[in-house]
């Protein structure tokens, strides 16, 4: 069973796991009165994150996976393409819906067709009467690998008892838009290698292996890289070095870097999305209606290894593998599923090529830690980062490509926290600056995740969680303009901490604003809760 708090306030919030009270979220959401506190009414889980956009051409769905999740078996089945709306589909769009009821903690899960990992996805703690959640993706890059019959493995882990006794009953489908027949393709017949969908989806062998096609001209590595479990590792942000006195532990501290290596040589590094579960931070009232950036819909985090696509088209098996640099030593913790997606020379057999510059500056990690006092505060300041450029070509049958990936990451994090942590607060910022040049193309993309929080168990036993946080990309060609999203969360929620469960009297006030501005782009959402009453669902764009 995944930790899911802060553990100097384990035993309180496992109490307060059984506040989870029944709700109808139709009448919650017409109602014209906020409650003064949690009752037993609250609204179905929502987010701010914009619908996906359909084509309005013939559509086809298929049930991936239909499945009641009790422990931790996971569901097999399999899948078959549809009929009706061809083989090259303009979209396709994967629906999981969810309902949950009883007592239960957030869970992690994972879908998989054909072996690829096409899902990674969060729950929300239920009422005992029941919620409901829907959750959708583009999946469009995945549609070589749907277009033949394929197993199908889903799992959600779960515990129930006579205490946790939420039972996790998805069903997953694929909507599939058959191709437009006309404005689809540039001239020529074929979108362009950087425009079109993958040719293949690869995953790794079971020792850890690749084997490109011969032909390849572009590689894409996607790892759904997620912290749980593992001691703090589903809190990684908050660990401290162990001459520091605070309840969890990390040789290096709070830093942490997600790594992709090629036989044995580095080609990617990427920060970390700091996910706040549904459980987090010590306070599930914070989560009841709007979950933090990304808990429902885990993005991968992409690496681009063409630059090694001319030494890994030889037709041999090549080692792949991930790490995480920060996590304690002999620790698990981490969760690292590769795909690999992969585009081909239509035209050349074999596609050749090589690396032309490597170079992996030192990883910076300093953590240093200030000691408090019974009147004062402890504190650990970290500032960590790490440089990598790699540089490769390929000769393809439309002239030789160069490629130049170069990506900077930077972490400052400040923690303060009092003896027996009954204040802890963490103020951080990560950024992952990556920039791709390839074939006389630029494409740059600038990542800022910003987290800051304070949770106060005060010594009238209420607790108090005050969190913001945020998830902003700008992403641009050349030095054109740029497509700026921004996701930004914020929340107030408070209890009583060690008190029957009528006398806990929980108040919170929550929101989320998810904006994305850019070149004929823009869409901007706000929703906003009272005791898990949505008051406010606004639209701007």
């Amino acid at each position: 069973m995944r930790r899911r708090v802060m553990s100097m306030l384990a035993g309180a919030i496992l109490a307060a796991g059984a506040l989870l009270a029944p709700g109808s979220p139709a009448a919650a959401a017409q109602r014209p009165d906020v409650p003064t506190e949690f009752g037993t009414d609250w609204h179905d889980p929502v987010t701010a994150t914009p619908p996906v956009t359909k084509p309005h051409t013939t559509s086809c769905d298929v049930t991936v996976a239909e499945a009641q999740f009790r422990d931790f078996t996971p569901y097999k089945g399999s899948y078959t393409p549809p009929k009706g709306c061809g083989d090259r589909w303009s979209k396709v769009v994967l629906r999981l819906d969810g309902k949950v009821k009883g007592r239960q903690f957030d869970r992690l899960g994972y879908l998989h067709i054909g072996g690829v990992e096409v899902l990674r996805t969060s729950t929300p703690e239920p009422s005992p009467d029941g919620i409901a959640w829907t959750v959708e993706k583009d999946v469009t890059r995945y549609s070589d690998t749907l277009r033949g019959q394929q197993p199908v493995e889903m799992l959600i882990g779960n515990v129930v008892n006579d205490t946790y006794t939420g039972v996790i009953d998805v069903r997953a489908t694929l909507t599939f838009y058959a191709a437009e027949t006309k404005g689809t393709q540039p001239t020529g017949g074929r979108p362009a290698r950087s425009d079109r969908t993958p040719d293949q989806v690869l995953t790794l062998a079971d020792d850890g292996t690749l084997t490109t096609p011969r032909n390849s001209e572009r590689l894409v590595a996607e790892v759904y890289a997620t912290g749980s479990g593992g001691g703090c590792e589903e809190y990684w942000y908050l660990t401290v070095p162990d001459a520091a006195p605070y309840s969890c532990k990390a040789e290096d501290g709070p830093y942490r870097e997600v790594q992709v290596t090629v036989d044995g040589q580095l080609a990617g590094i990427a920060a970390p999305f700091p996910t706040v579960w549904t459980g987090g931070w010590s306070n599930p009232f914070l989560w009841y209606v709007i979950p933090g950036p990304r808990a429902f819909d885990i993005k991968p985090i992409e690496y681009d290894l063409t630059p090694f696509a001319g030494l890994l088209n030889d037709g041999r098996p090549h080692r792949v593998e991930v790490s995480v640099a920060g996590v304690p030593t002999g620790q698990s913790g981490w969760s690292t599923p590769v795909n690999v997606l992969v585009w081909q020379d239509a035209h050349r057999a074999h596609v050749t090529g090589g690396l032309t510059a490597h170079q992996a500056g030192d990883l910076a990690n300093s953590s240093v830690y200030t000691p408090g006092s019974p009147t004062t505060e402890h504190r650990l300041d970290t500032d960590g980062g790490h440089r990598f450029s790699v540089s490769g070509y390929v000769d393809t049958s439309h002239g030789r490509v160069a490629t130049t990936v170069t990506r900077t990451l930077a972490n400052t994090s400040v923690h303060r926290w009092t003896d027996g942590e009954t204040t802890d607060t963490l103020t951080a910022t990560w950024t992952d600056r990556e920039t791709v040049r390839t074939g006389g193309r630029t494409a740059r993309t600038n990542r800022t995740y910003t987290m800051d929080g304070t949770t106060t168990l005060g010594a009238d036993d209420r607790l108090r969680t005050v969190i913001t946080l945020g998830d902003r990309a700008e992403t641009g060609l050349g030095g054109g303009a740029p497509t700026v999203l921004d996701d930004t969360y914020t929340g107030d929620a408070t209890y009583a901490a060690n008190a029957p469960r009528e006398e806990r009297h929980a108040v919170a006030t929550t929101g989320e604003r998810y904006r994305v501005h850019g070149p004929g782009t823009c869409f901007d959402r706000e929703l906003r809760t009272e005791q898990g009453v949505l008051t406010i669902d606004r639209h701007r764009c």
